[in-house]
């Protein structure tokens, strides 16, 4: 069954003269027929209040005809008001010979399509009404062909290169700029892809990432990339919103989850790696086909760091950099969980992991025994293997599944037996 028939688009005429107001309905109804809504107003004050009745109604306005000499506002003043609320429609004056000055200010203020003087010739009249209407249908074809590449292309990624339109884009368009970036990724995703058909592993992705990707505008970050089952986003303002969208991304699996249970479905879980820096972003490619992307250390190490998440069993992992740049760091819960080795970096990298104490039993149990936990770091840093035993195995008593406390157990008990290398420097991975 279908639904209810749309409501043909609007012209709007206004004057404060009812027979111009007939006149106008008699020559656009010969013309257009019922293809259009035809309504009046005889002042400003009153078309601005049934413009915002017929928005709030979800009618599409495609014309706004105004007469200029009325009492209260005048037409080239209520069509500046318009433009600023609504540009989309097209804008015609009606004014006598004396008033191009106000026409013209329209025309600068208003994106006027036309004026005409009073009295007007009707069959100029009607052919600048129809020549409008088209101009308008061929704005809203590009605007919406404009939304079209705006999905592969973010609106936000252009207004960072200064660009208004995806159409003012050019090969090699590029700025400098300090953001967060967030990689998510479906663990074990090949092992499930493989019980899936290839039309299955589409439906099934489609429907996470329509459950989780909202969450990251949410937080005010937007999706630079989707790499099969990963996604990127990066966070232009604070570090703060990219912890917070990473945190809500866990709480959406949980209930994503919940969905796939009731469909007799395996559950997900996923990993986020997270580190604020400097990057490039930019346009790569040749002239016949280009593509934004970012380059930076900031991308690869937030890619690491959401692949040390399985090793160390946890949910998020985040760099020590990220953490001294949040501006509320007591809004949030993290644990140090140690130095990492990352490729293509000289330096080892302080990691911490992010807790939801709101969401996992777990993660309360690791801010409680926080404290033990790194104290038996710096003990174990300081190769006193035996002091970090004592507290890491006070740490598991409370909490056994803490994969990261019984990893330095492990590791602290074979160096209480196995001579310690001389260039050892305690970290525990090496990302690849």
């Amino acid at each position: 069954m279908s639904g209810p028939k749309p409501s043909p688009p609007v012209i709007l005429c206004v004057d404060d003269e009812q027979f111009v107001l007939n006149a106008l309905n008699s020559q656009l109804q010969r013309r257009f027929g019922g293809a259009y809504e035809y309504e009046f107003a005889e002042s400003a004050e009153e078309a601005t209040e049934l413009i915002q009745e017929l928005c709030e109604q979800g009618h599409e306005i495609v014309m706004v005809i105004s007469d200029q000499i009325m009492p209260g506002m005048t037409g080239d003043e209520f069509l500046i008001d318009v433009h600023e609320k609504h540009p989309k429609p097209i804008k015609i004056l009606l004014t006598g010979q004396a008033a191009i000055e106000s026409a013209m200010k329209a025309i600068n203020n208003a994106n006027l399509y036309r004026y005409l003087t009073k009295p007007w010739d009707e069959k100029d009249f009607l052919l600048t009404v129809e020549k409008g209407i088209r101009e308008y249908e061929l704005m809203e074809e590009v605007r919406k062909q404009i939304e079209v590449f705006q999905r592969f292309v973010p609106k936000d990624f252009l207004e960072h290169l200064g660009k208004a339109s995806i159409l003012d884009i050019e090969l090699g368009d590029q700025v400098h700029k300090e953001m967060t970036v967030l990689f998510s990724d479906i663990r074990a995703f090949t092992t499930l892809s493989e019980k899936m058909s290839p039309k299955d592993n589409f439906n099934f992705l489609n429907s996470y990432l329509r459950h989780i990707g909202p969450i990251i505008p949410k937080n005010h970050g937007f999706i630079d990339n989707f790499i099969g089952d990963a996604i990127m986003a990066l966070f232009p303002h604070r570090v703060d919103d990219a912890l917070q969208a990473a945190i809500e991304m866990h709480r959406g699996v949980l209930s994503f989850n919940q969905r796939r249970r009731g469909y007799g479905l395996e559950e997900i879980a996923i990993g986020i790696g997270l580190h604020a820096g400097n990057l490039m972003l930019g346009t790569i490619g040749n002239e016949q086909r280009m593509q934004g992307t970012v380059i930076s250390d900031a991308v690869n190490l937030a890619s690491r760091l959401e692949g040390l998440t399985k090793h160390w069993g946890t949910n998020i992992a985040v760099s020590e950099e990220t953490v001294t740049k949040l501006e509320h760091p007591e809004q949030f819960e993290v644990r140090l969980m140690g130095r990492v080795k990352v490729k293509g970096k000289q330096k080892s990298v302080s990691v911490y992991e992010v807790l939801d104490v709101e969401l996992h039993v777990s993660a309360a149990l690791k801010v409680a025994t926080r404290e033990d936990f790194e104290k038996g770091l710096i003990q174990y840093y300081q190769k006193d293997f035996t002091g970090a035993s004592v507290l890491f195995n006070k740490v598991l008593k409370e909490n056994p599944g803490d994969k990261v406390a019984r990893i330095y157990l492990e590791r602290s008990a074979k160096f209480m037996v196995d001579e310690v290398p001389n260039d050892w420097t305690g970290i525990v991975f090496k990302s690849d």
